[in-house]
């Protein structure tokens, strides 16, 4: 027993002289500014920012690149960007402290607060929990409507309205499906128990306590902040495009969060302290436990690319193991943006990583090479590995948008081009309006103030789509035609935005 003993001390002692006490892996201090420099430029990524925070203090908070192509105004630590679906976390440790105060159950049923609330499913309707929309456990597929809400004129009452139009494609609480609507239906909670808008409970809750001081939970102006980051794109042209800000307001407690690292490095100590800020207790650490308690596994496989054998998903944050630690993680997708926020209690070791093009995977791949450094990971050059495939997806992406803009020769249609001008309709959507203009079409989805295009026709009944917005993209689309008679159309996409086409039938 003595030997035993002895040996597993020594064994232990090794390790903890090989890894250095306190020791800052030398990936961190001597490669990590070289990596990020060179994956902004081999990503094409205008600008990033990244703060490392480890056993209570900033290892790194910087800037990478430039916040605006046109005016070469530098990324810095307090420089704002969209943390889209980061904000979930947000949501739920709100509500999650409403409960602690015996304000309210995760377990209440949605309609108690929403006695109107309805769901495609009867029982469902009956049965669905504010656990369950924080969950994205309600069976139905991954961005599941976010075609007709994000970016809409839509109120949230009128989301919540029409979210008993999307048809399930699995079970209730078996089946996960990423859903946006549900966390902003759970938010709206929020305002039922304490009469103050999600919006207002956030800010004085969590927002102002951890003086995140440059954050705000309203997206709404974001353009005219200073020092702000501007959103790209890469996708459908193979080169940086400027395009709008997301106008998030509308799911707000799903996305509408906007900040800085320097602020996140705030709420990651806060997370890191088990609901502590600067020594100051802010929440109880059940609270930030229950948002980690895993309420639907989404994998239970082992990853060929990570030290990872399952995630699951608590209250905004995915729940995983990597390399034998718990960490938990989220990321955020907003047009032009793409960031992720990442903790391992157990290391103290929090990460989060904001960009301002969200056509590239980089952001995730430093988050995992950090992780990697820090849980003595052998070092893979993740960028690099990653690099190859994502370039011949562009390139095949750019070949196929060539071969249809070729397609555009001037031949006619099935029928003339007046018979396909008229106003569409789809249940869930609302109206689309297609206008003849010279020798092209003209459309306007009409539940968005400016998501507009054209359409040219190419051959073999095939129609160009180009949106003016280039975040969502350019799609080869049909129109379903009977003898002379137009009478439908089906149009696609960004998947980024949603997977699903829409089929607008054609009023008389």
């Amino acid at each position: 027993m003595r030997y035993t003993n002895y040996l597993l001390t020594t064994l232990l002692l090794l390790a903890i002289a090989g890894r250095g006490i306190g020791q800052t892996p030398s990936f961190i201090t001597d490669s990590l500014d070289a990596y990020i420099q060179k994956g902004i430029v081999d990503w094409n990524i205008p600008g990033l920012a990244i703060v490392v925070v480890k056993d209570g203090k900033i290892v790194t908070m910087k800037g990478y690149g430039v916040r605006d192509l046109s005016t070469k105004a530098p990324v810095d630590a307090n420089t704002l960007f969209m943390i889209a679906s980061n904000t979930k976390l947000f949501t739920g440790t709100v509500l999650a402290q409403l409960e602690n105060e015996k304000r309210l159950s995760l377990n209440d049923k949605i309609s108690k607060y929403f006695p109107e609330f309805t769901l495609y499913d009867a029982n469902a309707s009956d049965l669905v929990t504010i656990r369950d929309m924080l969950s994205h456990r309600l069976g139905t597929k991954t961005f599941q409507g976010d075609f007709t809400f994000w970016n809409s004129t839509l109120s949230r009452a009128e989301i919540m309205n029409k979210m008993r139009l999307l048809k399930p494609v699995g079970l209730f609480r078996q089946d996960y499906g990423y859903c946006n609507s549900c966390f902003m239906a759970a938010g709206e909670v929020v305002s039922k128990v304490t009469g103050q808008s999600w919006e207002q409970y956030v800010q004085q809750t969590l927002l102002s306590p951890l003086q995140m001081t440059r954050s705000t939970a309203v997206g709404a102006g974001m353009e005219n902040k200073e020092n702000v980051a501007r959103p790209y794109t890469t996708s459908y042209t193979g080169v940086l495009n400027r395009v709008p800000y997301d106008q998030w307001d509308n799911l707000g407690p799903a996305a509408s969060i906007i900040s800085s690292v320097n602020d996140l490095s705030h709420w990651l100590f806060f997370q890191l302290d088990s609901g502590r800020y600067h020594g100051n207790r802010l929440m109880p650490f059940s609270v930030l436990q229950r948002t980690r308690d895993i309420n639907i596994v989404t994998s239970s496989r082992r990853s060929s690319q990570l030290p990872i054998n399952f995630r699951g998903y608590g209250l905004g944050l995915v729940v995983a193991d990597y390399n034998g630690r718990q960490a938990y993680w989220h990321t955020g997708g907003a047009a032009g943006m793409v960031s992720n926020v990442c903790f391992i209690p157990q290391e103290n070791l929090g990460i989060a990583i904001l960009t301002n093009n969200d056509n590239q995977s980089f952001f995730e791949l430093l988050r995992y090479q950090i992780l990697d450094a820090y849980l003595g990971m052998k070092y893979i050059n993740r960028s690099r590995q990653s690099l190859p495939a994502f370039r011949k997806e562009m390139k095949t992406q750019l070949a196929e948008i060539a071969r249809w803009k070729t397609s555009v020769k001037g031949n006619k249609p099935a029928v003339a081009l007046p018979a396909y001008a008229g106003t569409y309709t789809n249940e869930l959507y609302g109206q689309l309006t297609i206008v003849q203009q010279q020798n092209h079409l003209a459309f306007r989805f009409n539940t968005h103030k400016d998501l507009t295009g054209t359409l040219e026709y190419m051959d073999n009944d095939e129609w160009l789509m180009k949106y003016d917005n280039i975040e969502y993209g350019l799609f080869a689309i049909r129109f379903k035609i009977a003898g002379e008679k137009v009478i439908s159309v089906e149009t696609k996409a960004n998947d980024f935005v949603e997977y699903d086409s829409y089929t607008f039938v054609k009023q008389p």
